[in-house]
């Protein structure tokens, strides 16, 4: 308004100005509907949005539809060595119930973690230790006698039902139109639904799930630094924080002690609108009419969810990012008889844990076949693929073995703690450094169950280790020009 009178008065020209009240309300009527002082991120929401009108889920059945996405949590934690740093959260929810089957923590969301995330929805949870009895399933609203007639696993599990899914919705997030994510879905028979590009209000159910979570859990954690700069603190860095496995706990009793019981405005009784339901009366009440199938995991089924690649099996084994892999198993040289993959063979293996793969056989029913990283037993520290892919770039023309000597130690000075450099003072570490470190041990190996295991070394060589050594003389060096009938 100020600028306003002073281009009046640069151009000559006599007018005067209305007084401020009056000059408010012509502004609020001239943007009106119009985020002209919003932020970028109102004006990106707004230039997204629906042009026509919201349509409706239909629903009748818990698991029907359940929508998954993955967004930054705006909270700081402590990962290994003190680095801090943030973390994204991957989350799912029951559009007929609102329930969140599921919900993981990671300092960088991969593939796997939504795979993963499949698995642990069809998983009952289990009661930790520390929870109250009154999160246990049998103090809840839900069916647990007649559940735990048809499920055995529910003996112990907390006040949350199991979710399968029918129809997965999601983005075109990477994570999400990946081939494993699809090839998990079509594993566990589950329809694939991608939604439109730039079109979040088709997944608006689990937008706002992971935005209650912001606002009704991150807000009161420790670290917690806003949706901006604007709400954000002085120094959160150095203010206590939790680690990701403690975070990763305080949500999963969050998610049971309130979302589950927590009354959603979105679960009303058409004939009563005046009543809200919990997530949990609600799937009690659909169960009733829906029914309950258990579907419980084996082993080869978390193999199934794992990342998949097409690699040939050598006489040396099987080689993945230079790294090489054996095992007594592998069918060696052969055409895998998959004609569109040029005879190679299906591995599948764990971007958090690369000390071992699986091996589909072809040649038999689909079975699993081990293999080791062949340099497991020199480099013991178990570590992912984030510490090998910065050791290779360190070491681009490094061999495999000094590659997993160099991630190996990485890893060994961050559980250590700093060096002694000279002088006493402390040896300074790159901050990539630690960043890979810190979020390399943040991120846990995925438990998968080996299918197959491996048979015991031979009695013969355990015996030969167990040996302790002689004492080895040195020989002294040979002197042709000395006398050899000196005494010394």
């Amino acid at each position: 308004m100020w600028r306003t009178g002073e281009i009046l008065r640069e151009n000559g020209e006599a007018v005067e100005l209305p007084s401020q009240s009056t000059l408010y309300r012509l502004l609020a009527k001239l943007t009106y509907g119009k985020p002209v002082s919003a932020t970028a991120r109102n004006r990106r929401s707004r230039a997204h949005g629906a042009k026509t009108p919201f349509g409706q889920w239909t629903v009748f059945a818990p698991g029907e539809v359940v929508q998954i996405d993955s967004t930054p949590l705006d909270v700081l934690v402590r990962l290994d060595d003190g680095v801090v740093g943030k973390i994204e959260l991957t989350g799912m929810v029951d559009v007929a119930t609102r329930t969140v089957p599921a919900a993981v923590l990671r300092p960088t969301t991969k593939s796997v973690d939504a795979s993963m995330l499949l698995a642990r929805a069809l998983t009952p949870e289990v009661m930790r230790p520390g929870w109250v009895d009154a999160l246990r399933m049998s103090r809840s609203v839900l069916p647990y006698r007649r559940l735990l007639d048809i499920d055995e696993r529910l003996e112990h599990a907390a006040a949350k039902p199991v979710i399968v899914p029918e129809m997965i919705v999601c983005d075109h997030g990477k994570v999400f139109i990946s081939r494993n994510f699809k090839a998990s879905c079509r594993f566990l028979e589950i329809d694939f639904q991608p939604t439109h590009k730039a079109s979040p209000f088709q997944k608006g159910h689990v937008e706002k799930m992971l935005d209650s979570v912001g606002t009704l859990f991150a807000q009161f954690v420790a670290g917690y630094t806003g949706r901006s700069t604007d709400h954000r603190g002085r120094n959160l860095d150095k203010q206590p924080l939790w680690s990701l496995p403690e975070l990763q706990e305080l949500l999963d009793e969050w998610l049971v002690a309130t979302w589950q019981n927590r009354e959603h405005d979105g679960l009303r009784d058409p004939l009563h609108p005046g009543r809200s339901f919990t997530p949990n009366e609600k799937y009690a009440a659909l169960v009733e009419a829906c029914g309950y199938v258990p579907v419980a995991l084996s082993a080869e089924d978390y193999v199934e969810l794992l990342p998949s690649t097409w690699r040939a099996v050598n006489d040396y084994g099987i080689r993945i990012k230079r790294r090489t892999y054996d095992g007594p198993g592998l069918i060696r040289r052969q055409h895998s008889g998959v004609a569109e993959k040029k005879g190679l063979w299906e591995v599948h293996h764990d971007p958090y844990d690369i000390s071992r793969i699986w091996v589909r056989n072809h040649h038999g029913e689909g079975e699993w076949i081990g293999a080791t990283w062949k340099h497991l037993r020199h480099t013991p520290v178990p570590f992912g693929e984030l510490a090998w892919d910065h050791a290779a770039q360190g070491l681009p023309k490094g061999t495999e073995a000094e590659i997993a000597e160099a991630a190996a130690a990485l890893l060994t000075r961050a559980h250590a703690g700093p060096e002694q450099g000279g002088a006493g003072k402390p040896k300074k570490r790159t901050r990539r450094e630690k960043q890979v470190a810190a979020r390399t041990k943040a991120t846990p190996p995925v438990p998968t169950p080996a299918p197959v295991t491996e048979p015991d070394p031979a009695p013969e060589a355990v015996a030969e280790e167990e040996t302790p050594l002689a004492k080895v003389i040195p020989l002294g060096l040979f002197d042709p020009l000395a006398d050899p009938w000196k005494r010394s």
